[in-house]
């Protein structure tokens, strides 16, 4: 397993920040359109541009998120890459949606706080870019 050290993936390491607004949907059915689509037990949880959702899909909305894609293949291994962003976020009270790709992870922030959590992420050593 890989410890995580800020020197290995958050120095340098790249984030870019969709220009596209989002809408975290609890939705009757998966979205062909959407960013991602996650389908568990209990229900179907759809991330789409919030120009795109069908409000016929809607069973709950939550409106106004940016997503923050870490441009950085991670080994599959990796512990505490998500734990220490989250934390350092958490600490200025800011909430996070995220998710984890094979090789990279995405968190989504309210559009009021993209600001801030740049300025965090870039005090761990990130590099911010628009996408």
């Amino acid at each position: 397993m890989y410890q995580i050290t800020k020197k290995n993936y958050f120095k340098n390491g790249k984030v870019y920040a969709w220009k596209e607004t989002f809408t975290i949907i609890k939705a009757k059915k998966p979205c062909s359109v959407a960013f991602a689509n996650i389908v568990d037990k209990n229900e179907t949880t759809v991330i789409i541009e919030q120009s795109k959702y069908n409000k016929k899909n809607v069973i709950e909305i939550e409106k106004d998120w940016k997503i923050l894609t870490f441009d950085m293949v991670l080994p599959f291994g990796l512990v505490g890459f998500l734990a220490k962003v989250s934390k350092v976020l958490a600490d200025e009270n800011i909430p996070i949606f995220a998710i984890s790709a094979y090789s990279t992870d995405h968190i989504l922030v309210k559009e009021k706080d993209l600001t801030r959590t740049e300025e965090k992420l870039k005090e761990l050593g990130c590099i911010i870019e628009e996408r």
